[in-house]
């Protein structure tokens, strides 16, 4: 066994983040995967390192979260390490929002709507695929766009509601959206909540969600590259105005949008 596999790990993360966990390379290793809530990752090699990014939800238990890392050499065998990712607590604000209220008392056929594309979306981000390698850093899909809202625990016309699961940027309606970075629509229509919606499949289980867009640019299996057009901005489904709805859900976390921005600097 390797001098690299004799020592735990450390890592930290705040709750719903995204972090970048990096492995040396040493002789002899074939691949490397990290096995994290459950989900195998895999990394890839850049130089000397082995890569990836793991999410930690916004709901996650504070505290040590143990992650086996696989470590596959050339001659077969597969040496296991222990890694430790320490889940730091972080508190979020209450926001209150007026819509209309068919979005917050729904009616039985929309309400089996938004069950049926619920778990149409909980199934797309359940998938971590390894053909697809992010080539870029991460980039906001509208160029100087800010958004401090994730993470809000929401109460819609007096109703408490799910915490908001992504960042909203400034938009009027046409504003042109580009893709986060490289990556595979998986998804390109109009669903209950978010209005015109586009996902795209960014490989190790990375995906970005563009939502209430007045206009879709893409379909379902285009790829796409860091920066292209997707859409417009709008203001589809459930909004008070004219915003772009960005999340990003990393092996099922709801991670900050903004905490992948800059990831893989060393891919530029």
């Amino acid at each position: 066994m390797i001098d690299l596999l004799l020592a735990a790990v450390m890592f930290s993360a705040s709750q719903g983040c995204a972090l970048e966990v990096t492995f040396p390379n040493e002789p002899g290793i074939q691949s490397v995967d990290i096995i994290w809530e459950g989900k195998k990752v895999p990394a890839f090699r850049l130089n000397n390192t082995w890569t990836t990014i793991v999410g930690v939800d916004l709901d996650a238990k504070p505290g040590e979260h143990k992650a086996d890392v696989l470590f596959t050499m050339e001659d077969g065998r597969v040496d296991k390490r222990d890694a430790v990712i320490n889940v730091v607590p972080k508190k979020y604000p209450t926001t209150e929002l007026k819509v209309e209220e068919k979005y917050v008392q729904l009616s039985k056929a929309n309400l089996a709507r938004a069950n049926r594309e619920s778990k149409e979306t909980e199934t797309i981000y359940s998938i971590v695929t390894n053909d697809l390698v992010p080539d870029s850093p991460f980039t906001v899909p509208i160029a100087g766009g800010t958004g401090t809202n994730f993470g809000h625990r929401r109460v819609f016309n007096g109703e408490a509601r799910a915490p908001h699961a992504g960042a909203d940027l400034r938009a009027v309606t046409g504003t042109p959206i580009h893709a986060t970075n490289r990556g595979r629509v998986v998804l390109a229509k109009s669903l209950f909540f978010t209005g015109n919606t586009v996902i795209l499949d960014h490989g190790f289980g990375i995906y970005s969600m563009y939502a209430h867009l007045s206009r879709i640019d893409v379909k379902r299996d285009d790829t796409v590259k860091n920066g292209e057009v997707i859409g417009l901005a709008g203001a589809t489904g459930r909004v008070t105005g004219p915003h772009l709805h960005w999340a990003m859900r990393v092996q099922g976390a709801r991670v900050d949008p903004f905490t992948l921005v800059g990831i893989g600097q060393n891919l530029k």
